[in-house]
């Protein structure tokens, strides 16, 4: 039961990131904050608090699955790299990433009914504008978080831990989750603030440099040779799939293909959106404060400019460098715009 009692949390020091525009009036102004960090932790960019604590929601999917490549569980099952990759994904729930679903349960000697994910109309929808099917039925399997719990249930078969209580914040494999991010951030494991996700399983609140720190392990390493190398795969079933990471249309396909194989992009519920940048060696996190979805977008596509990564004329980043908004009748009306400026922390 939630506790009504409990105090409301610091909003912290956020600043304007995004406004809507209705013609050339401000209407809506989105708050939010964001951290460019390097895998020390080093902090190098932000705007508003990048020590504001969030939800990480999907975000943390590829540390979820962390626990998994470290014990070797892809090639143990004879994974496929678009197995491997949609462990981390928020998938579209298309033709495809059903069928990569099955295999991945098929492999690990388990099934749709043991996917405690639940259930929801899938995202391609939405991204394509296209209504499903009248006779349409879906399942546990075309939840975009289907390929994590998927990759849950890899773990218990491939240790024999218990299928049914996967999700239990004391199972041995959240657990591990736990203690694995902790410790990847030089943090106690009862540091860090927990609840549950929109999939039912536990999620975890960092501060926002450190889930950007986080993204920048990935990108450029940790310094433990195992989890390295996880990271490395982890990179390139990502780079390489990312049409199973997110699906047709959607905006972490886009910002993929805009980074040409340089960059991971990662989305989170809730205004949430994380990037790896090779190149550089960085990890970006943005939140939004009200959680609006398509102000991440636009703010995200301002960061990768400013830092040089990106071309807003980029076909890929184009459409949301400025987001048009459009009434019921199809007239444009305004538009979704950054006002932010990232400001350098000095050394």
């Amino acid at each position: 039961m939630l506790d009504a009692s409990a105090p409301i949390a610091s909003f912290g020091a956020h600043v304007p990131l995004v406004v809507s525009q209705r013609g050339h009036t401000t209407e809506n102004v989105h708050y939010g904050s964001i951290a460019v960090v390097d895998a020390q932790g080093t902090l190098l960019h932000c705007a508003g608090d990048p020590s504001f604590v969030t939800f990480t929601r999907s975000a943390l999917k590829a540390f979820q699955a962390l626990p998994f490549l470290l014990d070797d569980g892809p090639r143990h099952f004879g994974l496929t790299t678009q197995e491997t990759a949609l462990l981390t994904a928020s998938h579209s729930g298309e033709a495809a990433h059903v069928e990569v679903v099955d295999g991945l349960l098929s492999k690990a000697g388990q099934t749709v009914a043991r996917l405690r994910c639940g259930c929801h109309v899938p995202y391609v929808y939405e991204a394509t504008g296209r209504a499903p099917p009248a006779d349409a039925r879906f399942d546990a399997r075309h939840h975009n978080c289907s390929g994590k719990h998927a990759g849950f249930l890899a773990y218990c078969a491939l240790h024999g831990l218990p299928t049914e209580s996967y999700l239990d914040p004391g199972h041995p494999l959240q657990q591990r989750i736990r203690q694995k991010v902790a410790g990847l951030l030089g943090s106690q494991p009862d540091a860090l603030a927990t609840g549950t996700d929109g999939c039912s399983a536990p999620n975890l609140a960092l501060p926002l440099a450190q889930l950007a720190r986080l993204w920048a392990m990935v990108v450029s390493g940790h310094g433990d040779a195992r989890t390295d190398a996880c990271f490395e795969q982890m990179f390139n079933v990502m780079t390489r799939h990312p049409d199973m990471v997110s699906g047709t249309d959607r905006p972490d396909l886009h910002f993929s293909r805009a980074g040409r194989g340089d960059w991971v992009a990662k989305a989170g519920a809730d205004g949430v959106q994380t990037f790896g940048i090779r190149s550089r060696g960085l990890g970006i996190a943005i939140k939004i404060a009200d959680g609006h979805a398509q102000a991440r977008y636009v703010a995200a596509v301002e960061v990768l400019r400013t830092l040089g990564l990106a071309d807003p004329d980029d076909p890929h980043l184009a459409r949301y460098a400025r987001i048009p908004l459009h009434n019921i009748a199809g007239l444009h009306v305004g538009e979704l715009r950054p006002v932010f400026a990232l400001r350098a922390v000095a050394s």
